[in-house]
């Protein structure tokens, strides 16, 4: 048994590599380039007088922590709805959640719109949690509702749940604009946080979001036995003892609120939910035992990437990070459903 545990741990060292060099690499590189030796200093013996130790702690540490974070959230969330629904191309943006997400978000900004700063207001981001929380909650139960009541055939469920998903963000997405577009004081503010930002964001945010996402994913992680048996399909979960209701909706809600989280302080960010999952499914199998924790890894890492790509490439301008993602991870996407296709031929 202690034997199979450390082989597990092998083969997580890889992706724990990548997330290690990402972290390193955007803390690195910026408007000011920190050269390794500073970073090192830095970290051991910070000073207050530093120009380099407030970038390092006040500006680089903290979005690249909370990058990570978001990154390793959305693909555990990726991992557990793509569990739930036998469906490798289900992720919270697909599925919905995240527009979900974001038109609760949207309305909880609108309420608390008498700040002039709202994000920077660390009391208002668990009304946004709360408020993205329901609002993915809502459109996930509708998606699963319409997956479910399809049940005819084989393939059909999956079908549905593919349009339902692409359907209810549309849907969702036009109610957002249609908030923006009665709302013109607030547009800029909408605007810029629906395309996926981690600036300015300080440790305030990651006191209050790190823990949801730590004990959302911790749940998941949790739930790896019940997710196996329920990517043979219900009825070989059901003679296998599983009651395959309570365990979906417990999973179904802690990768809602797993999203919800990541999206109230970054905004919409899609395509990595489905990316990170997928890329390790194929290097590592698909226990979920291994599978979430290596999605976590993986996905912190390529959102670290994203985002330091994202301030750099045009810097002093910055690209929305949202606008990166979805660079990388549609033609991903495409690419699974071709291959998807070619397989069922």
């Amino acid at each position: 048994m202690q034997s199979r545990q450390l082989f597990l741990i092998w083969r997580l060292l890889p992706l724990a590599g990548f997330l290690l060099v990402a972290l390193l690499v955007g803390i690195h590189w910026g408007a000011v380039e920190l050269s390794f030796g500073e970073i090192r200093q830095n970290l051991w013996n910070p000073s207050e007088d530093s120009q380099m130790s407030l970038i390092l702690w006040e500006i680089r540490l903290p979005r690249v922590i909370l990058a990570a974070c978001v990154g390793g959230g959305l693909a555990v969330a990726g991992a557990a709805f793509q569990g739930v629904f036998r469906n490798p191309l289900a992720d919270p943006f697909v599925i919905g959640a995240s527009t979900g997400a974001a038109l609760g978000a949207t309305i909880a900004l609108l309420c608390l719109s008498g700040s002039v700063s709202i994000l920077s207001a660390t009391w208002q981001i668990p009304w946004l949690i709360l408020s993205a929380f329901l609002g993915a909650l809502l459109v996930v139960g509708v998606v699963f509702i319409i997956a479910a009541l399809s049940q005819t055939g084989r393939n059909a469920p999956l079908l549905t749940l593919i349009l339902a998903g692409m359907a209810l963000s549309s849907f969702t997405g036009a109610l957002v604009s249609l908030i923006m577009f009665l709302n013109h004081e607030m547009l800029a503010t909408i605007f810029n946080w629906l395309l996926g930002s981690f600036s300015g964001r300080h440790w305030d945010e990651i006191s209050l979001v790190v823990p949801v996402i730590l004990f959302s994913g911790g749940l998941i992680w949790l739930m790896s036995r019940p997710l196996d048996l329920l990517s043979f399909g219900d009825e070989t979960a059901l003679t296998l003892g599983l009651a395959t209701g309570k365990f979906r909706v417990i999973i179904l809600v802690a990768a809602t609120m797993c999203t919800a989280a990541c999206v109230a302080v970054s905004g919409v960010i899609g395509f990595l939910g489905l990316m990170a999952p997928h890329m390790t499914r194929i290097m590592l199998g698909p226990r979920h035992g291994l599978l979430i924790p290596g999605s976590c890894l993986l996905g912190a890492g390529l959102m670290v990437m994203a985002d330091t790509l994202a301030r750099t490439v045009i810097a002093p301008a910055e690209i929305p990070v949202g606008i990166v993602t979805a660079m990388m991870g549609c033609p991903f996407f495409l690419f699974l459903l071709i291959s998807r296709g070619q397989q069922t031929k």
